[in-house]
């Protein structure tokens, strides 16, 4: 196993994913119900089946498609969601 890869993801994923919308609603459900186990529990599940989906899509696309044309459609479609965003805002 490539443990440098393994933090080096981590730390990616982890600085990503801080204040966004899957904490808030995590946070949300936590002080409503009161029920952390369960609300920590649910919420680990998605992110688990979440990004079992994303790294399998993922390593099928890099089966198949030159790394060059994934990275340039992912930064493409984080524009796209990003300018989508704002102008509906």
């Amino acid at each position: 196993m490539d443990w440098k890869l393994v933090v080096t993801t981590f730390v990616v994923i982890f600085l990503a994913e801080l204040g966004d919308k899957t904490q808030l609603a995590v946070l949300s459900g936590a002080s409503s119900t009161r029920k952390f186990w369960e609300v920590f529990i649910g919420a680990s599940l998605a992110l688990i089946a979440s990004t079992l989906i994303a790294a399998l899509l993922g390593e099928q696309l890099a089966n198949h498609l030159p790394e060059r044309l994934i990275k340039v459609c992912s930064g493409v479609a984080f524009v796209a969601i990003g300018l989508y965003i704002i102008i509906k805002s």
